[in-house]
């Protein structure tokens, strides 16, 4: 009789316990969170297919006639630098803020960072550790034939370009300000690596120093206490990054500006987010309340 009663009891609690499970099993309610959208280009410079991690600024959809600056980000790969930099444009921009104008955000995600952000070296101890480098030239011609043109046919844009990039990235910006500076009208560059190929970057000539050159262009050039540099020959990552905003404030232009930033609290692991957030208060003037 007991063994009877138990295998019922037991019968009845399992019955029971699906029939409460079928009743308060909850709705499915949660739902995709969208940060931006990704979207693909296929580049005869590189041979390849870059991804594009774009964010779009509230409003775009709605106002089909708003045009919006475009700030193309380097190592912009969603486990880089993409989330944290929209994070600060989105809160920059916010109307009670009002710093940063709503902009769309390119972030370029990294293939081979050694490869796209480097000029040849004559450092044969480089050559033969970093054997993919020293393609710079064709990353800035996808930026400047590709890129640039397939945002500006897609999206809704004005002419204002801004450009971010650190290390390696900062050394590629630095090569595009010297050798191509009208492609972008605002440059943050961040921890520069100016010391590949010795420096020589440094010493390079530039449009951007001549008395006609008439692009409005600001640069803002941030650093951390970082110390020496990966070199055989000591460097100083802190005096490199002075020397070229030194370089640049040498220029006989009036159109251009440069901000050079020391940020001893931070070093080259860490300055990225600051630097950047320095920036957008040094670059984009404060935007007037209605």
């Amino acid at each position: 009789m007991n063994r009877i009663f138990i295998v019922f009891a037991f019968l009845f609690s399992t019955t029971l316990a699906f029939g409460q499970t079928n009743k308060t099993m909850p709705k499915e309610n949660t739902k995709p969170f969208v940060l931006g959208v990704i979207d693909e280009i296929q580049s005869k410079e590189l041979g390849e297919n870059r991804i594009l991690n774009i964010y779009l600024p509230e409003g775009y959809k709605q106002d089909e006639a708003a045009k919006y600056p475009v700030i193309y980000l380097l190592d912009g790969s969603a486990d880089e630098d993409f989330i944290h930099i929209v994070g600060l444009v989105q809160f920059n921009s916010f109307e009670w803020i009002n710093q940063v104008p709503k902009s769309i955000i390119v972030g370029i995600a990294t293939v081979d960072r050694r490869r796209d952000f480097t000029f040849p070296t004559r450092i044969e101890r480089d050559k033969k550790k970093f054997p993919t480098t020293g393609h710079s030239d064709q990353f800035i011609a996808f930026i400047e034939k590709e890129l640039q043109p397939f945002i500006e046919k897609k999206y809704r844009t004005n002419n204002s370009k801004t450009i971010i990039g650190q290390s390696l990235g900062g050394l590629l910006e630095t090569e595009i300000l010297l050798k191509k500076p009208t492609l972008f009208n605002k440059y943050i560059i961040i921890s520069p690596s100016l010391w590949w190929d010795n420096g020589s970057l440094l010493g390079q000539d530039s449009k951007i120093l001549q008395g006609d050159f008439t692009q409005q262009t600001e640069i803002y050039i941030g650093v951390g206490k970082e110390g020496l540099t990966p070199t055989e020959l000591p460097r100083v990552m802190e005096v490199d990054a002075n020397l070229l905003a030194e370089k640049i404030k040498a220029t006989k232009s009036k159109n251009v500006k440069v901000y050079f930033d020391y940020l001893p609290q931070e070093d080259h692991a860490t300055i990225m987010h600051q630097a950047v957030a320095n920036a957008f208060r040094l670059l984009y003037p404060k935007i007037a309340k209605e």
